[in-house]
């Protein structure tokens, strides 16, 4: 059976970044940081002239896309 606590006994830090509920035993993590390891690559965007045309070709591609019934199920 599943027992519902609403951790009003409090916490109790064990360690640093976590913490115990003193009635039952659950465990909080306080503190939470992103982390980058070194060596990952840099995300890089597209020049706004290539980004701008992909953009257009898909405006124009979904007219075309929309008509086919077979996409649609009829």
């Amino acid at each position: 059976m599943r027992r519902i606590c609403t951790h009003r006994g409090g916490w109790s830090a064990r360690t640093r970044g976590e913490a115990r509920c003193r009635d039952c035993g659950t465990v909080r993590f306080t503190e939470y940081a992103a982390l980058r390891p070194p060596g990952l690559p840099h995300a890089q965007t597209p020049p706004r002239r290539t980004a701008l045309a992909a953009d257009r070709a898909a405006a124009r591609r979904v007219p075309l896309v929309a008509r086919r019934r077979t996409w649609w199920g009829l």
